[in-house]
Parts: structure tokens; C-alpha cells; sequence
């Protein structure tokens, strides 16, 4: 037998009751470290699990902010400098990688609180997290403020990707399970993926 939740028994479920819930019923999401840097050289570092593939000519891909109600480094460093990195998680960075969310001062690094390392790459302003296996530079494109709950949308465009060698297949495809990326589901569950098959591209 199932068990039914409606609408109005979210309305009136305790705040943080509610916010795991919905958080997690969407089902597993990409989990990864989004890198920052603002003009003064001040480096920022935040998980987020809400990245979605927008397009691949160009390639896309986006993320949603939480409402800048309040300061939002991330956001603020992005608009700033037009830059920034999306590195995976591995099991060897996901307890580091969890920490960053804490609500450290602007002028505190989230590399040195949760002792992960930054990298820079060619002429990326951004730093990446030295120890993440797939690493993405990104450029800002797009900001989307979303009024029905005052989210906002970053979309960037693909300027490099690092990952290591053996992991893309011929057709393009990266496995990103033998890369070591791991799973999320809801705000602080983190999982090892499996994987069941590739299948055929389906035709009528």
C-alpha cells in the first residue's frame, strides 16, 4: 500500500520536514562544486544539486541560485567576473564537498575551510577544485529571475572540459561512473551509481 501526501498536507508540514521531501522525491541528481573568484581575488566554493543540461550547440548548462534576498557569493562573483567552474564530486571530496554549504563570510574561502584545493587552468579566472576528476569551465550567459519563487537561473556556455583519459568513449559519451562522479538525492544523501546498460537509440 502506498502512502498519499497532498497538497495540503505540505502546506502544513513542518518547514524542514517539507523541504527534504520535495527535495528528495525528484529523484537522484547530479551533485557538484561550483568554483568562484571575485575581482579582488577572493575565492568562493558551494555545492549545488539543481545543474540540468541545457543544450549542446551551444553548450549549456544551468543552475538554479537560491533568492538573493540575502548574499549569495556565488551569484555575486559569477555576475562579476562572467566566470566560473563546475567540478564533480568523488567519494574521496563529498564530506569537504557537504561542508561548503555552510554559511561561512564572504571573506573566508570555502578552499580553506573544508581543505580542498584550488587549481587554475589556462586563462580561466575561476579556480577548480584540484581534486574532482571532471572539471568544467564555464561562461556566463544568462540570467533568469523565476517569480514564482524568486529563483534565479545562471546559464553558461562550455569553454573546457577536463576529465581523466580512458573515460569518453568513441561515440562522444563520458562515463562518468568510471571517472568516480557520484550521486545525490534530497540535501545531504550522497550516492555510489551503478550502471545498467546502454541502449540503442529508439526508432517507431
Amino acid at each position: 500500500m502506498k502512502v498519499q501526501i497532498t497538497a495540503s498536507d505540505l502546506i502544513q508540514m513542518e518547514q524542514r520536514k517539507r523541504a527534504h521531501l520535495i527535495n528528495s522525491v525528484g529523484g537522484f541528481k547530479s551533485v557538484c562544486l561550483i568554483g568562484t573568484v571575485d575581482k579582488i581575488g577572493q575565492t568562493n566554493l558551494a555545492i549545488f544539486s539543481s545543474i540540468v543540461h541545457i543544450g549542446a550547440n551551444p553548450p549549456l548548462i544551468s543552475f538554479i541560485m537560491r533568492p538573493d534576498s540575502v548574499e549569495r557569493h556565488t551569484l555575486a562573483n559569477i555576475l562579476e567576473t562572467g566566470s566560473y567552474t563546475i567540478n564533480h564530486l568523488n567519494k574521496s571530496i563529498y564530506e569537504q564537498a557537504h561542508q561548503s554549504s555552510a554559511r561561512y563570510s564572504k571573506e573566508v574561502s570555502e578552499f580553506d575551510a573544508t581543505g580542498l584545493s584550488t587549481e587554475y587552468k589556462a586563462n580561466c579566472k575561476s579556480p577548480f577544485v584540484k581534486e574532482s576528476n571532471i572539471q568544467i569551465e564555464l561562461e556566463f550567459k544568462q540570467r533568469i529571475d523565476l517569480a514564482i519563487n524568486n529563483t534565479i537561473m545562471i546559464i553558461g556556455e562550455i569553454k573546457n572540459i577536463y576529465f581523466p583519459e580512458g573515460c569518453m568513449q568513441e561515440d562522444g559519451f563520458l562515463d562518468i561512473e568510471k571517472a568516480g562522479t557520484i550521486t545525490c538525492s534530497g540535501l545531504d544523501s550522497y550516492h555510489l551509481s551503478k550502471s545498467l546498460a546502454r541502449l540503442p537509440y529508439a526508432k517507431v
